[in-house]
């Protein structure tokens, strides 16, 4: 065969080759489109399992102060409560005292933050809530119904427990007990014809000759938690005549909300003020003429947004301008280190994550970013950043583990997406993606940048917080990424040094670092990915 003949057929082995791999990789699939836009919560198939047992009117009954004092009543009081009688109080006790927090505010404006507050807080709660949250009550099929899931009381407090009954029939008598472990059983109210033993004991007992009477005094039954823990449950035990089943009751504080001012509407016809939910933050280390080129690009599109700015170079050099904070930090202390700086002196609802050599274009449209993670469950939604040689990349990756026994579970890493965003052309559902992301800036702190990481580190930080973050990408927010071709004659001292760190020697032990931490750490006890 001749040489050109053979370089003709070369070359279509490769074209071949390169067309399947685009049909593999990049070809559209059927995803399907899920909604993750936060929603009240669906009915259940059948009514009557998230209520409580059916109710009894017309049996009497005498309310136990006591007991009813108590139960929560979603209306707290902030008076101080009075102190013991008791000689030199406030040397022994110290000085009792009230804060009225909206004190902070003037009344003009009092109004609209309460408003906003309110608002915010509706967002939070439609995002965090979980099907598992639900009070679901087990209809008798042995006879007891009781509550499935749902139940919650607050460390060293009282709660009604929702939900018990006993559906039987035919019985000169019915008793059923409870047993609790982490608290006391009680009853809010007596009624007529319920013989009660056990009552503000870990063991209650009720009998009766009718078993309306019976159920009617069930729906009074309180549980009050005696042994402090922050989060955990008491599994309480309920049984009758040849059966037993058992419940669990959340003991736990409430998580405190953490909710960030969205400040007054943007200009004009804008949703939302970027200023006031936004920081942008990046780590820069010896890049002073990219990091000041990325400043300027954003201050083209958003004049007033905060950007913080993480350095660990040797010899610092002074940055200054409206809206800026430039911390400093140890010379070479690293990538990740550097990242938990920046995201600790934010205070907006969200952080912008960058690169200090990406340049912003009126394509990197942040306002789109804030859209996706105020309307939808998302923790974490990037973007994708377009190289000087026009290619653009999301770098989407979906993570999973598979548990491993003994020796450790086995961490898959592979490229593409879970689903699309349904509402959000464009976006869709993964786990991992590029250095360019708004985030939700306490989530991002939940899962925090391991300082151990100080040179080559990016999805280390996405396995981290696998189960954590709930991510997104949207490919038509996009950022430039400044050129990094220049001649090596050409290069500076600062650029031949960051090279240093930036591309380690094959002799460099931070690959190995890597590697035990995935070991020790993640308790991984290996990776494959393609």
């Amino acid at each position: 065969m001749r040489p050109v003949q053979k370089s003709l057929c070369a070359l279509l082995v490769a074209a071949a080759s390169l067309a399947l791999l685009y049909l593999h990789v990049w070809a559209p699939k059927p995803y399907s489109s899920v909604d993750l836009r936060p929603r009240p919560p669906a009915r259940l198939p059948d009514g009557r399992l998230g209520q409580p047992a059916r109710q009894y009117p017309h049996i009497a009954f005498r309310l136990k102060e006591q007991v009813m004092e108590r139960l929560p009543r979603n209306a707290c009081s902030c008076e101080a409560e009075p102190g013991m009688t008791l000689p030199f109080p406030k040397q022994l006790f110290g000085q009792v005292h009230s804060v009225d927090f909206a004190g902070a505010f003037d009344p003009d404006e009092l109004p609209l933050i309460h408003r906003q507050r309110e608002q915010e807080y509706q967002r939070q709660q439609l995002r965090v809530q979980s099907p598992a949250d639900r009070l679901l009550v087990v209809r008798a099929n042995s006879p007891l119904e009781y509550p499935a899931q749902g139940v919650e009381v607050r460390p060293l407090q009282s709660v009604l427990v929702p939900g018990l009954s006993l559906q039987a029939t035919g019985r000169k008598s019915y008793q059923v007990n409870l047993t609790a472990t982490m608290g006391t059983l009680d009853v809010a109210a007596v009624v007529d014809g319920v013989v009660l033993q056990g009552e503000g004991e870990p063991q209650l007992s009720l009998a009766a000759a009718r078993l309306d009477h019976l159920n009617r005094q069930l729906q009074f039954v309180t549980y009050t938690n005696t042994l402090f823990h922050p989060n955990t449950a008491d599994i309480v035990q309920f049984s009758t005549d040849g059966h037993e089943a058992s419940f669990t009751i959340r003991i736990r504080h409430p998580p405190t909300p953490r909710l960030y001012s969205p400040g007054p509407p943007g200009d004009g016809d804008a949703e939302y003020n970027i200023s006031a939910l936004v920081t942008i933050a990046t780590k820069t280390f010896l890049r002073y003429d990219k990091l000041r080129g990325l400043i300027a690009s954003v201050r083209r599109f958003y004049p007033s947004v905060t950007i913080v700015v993480a350095d660990d170079s040797q010899r610092p050099e002074p940055l200054q301008g409206p809206h800026l904070e430039h911390y400093l930090m140890p010379f070479g202390k690293g990538w990740f280190a550097g990242r938990n700086l920046a995201i600790s002196q934010v205070t907006t609802k969200y952080v912008l994550w960058v690169d200090d050599d990406f340049i912003f274009t009126p394509r990197t449209r942040l306002e789109k970013l804030v859209d996706v993670l105020e309307r939808t469950s998302l923790d974490l939604v990037g973007g994708a950043v377009r190289e000087i040689t026009g290619y653009t990349t999301t770098y989407r990756q979906r993570l999973s583990v598979r548990a491993g026994g003994a020796g450790g579970d086995c961490l898959r890493t592979r490229p593409g997406f879970h689903h699309r965003l349904a509402g959000f052309p464009g976006c869709v559902v993964t786990d991992g993606v590029v250095n360019f992301f708004l985030a939700r800036t306490d989530k991002v702190r939940q899962v925090g940048f391991d300082p151990r990481l100080r040179r080559v580190a990016h999805l280390e930080f996405f396995i981290d917080g696998l189960g954590v973050l709930h991510v997104g990408s949207c490919e038509d927010v996009v950022v430039d990424h400044a050129s990094k071709l220049k001649l090596p004659w050409r290069k500076t001292e600062s650029e031949k040094q960051y090279a240093k760190y930036r591309y380690p020697a094959a002799r460099d032990d931070s690959l190995s670092l890597k590697h035990g931490l995935f070991y020790f750490k993640n308790r991984f006890k290996c990776m494959t990915g393609n």
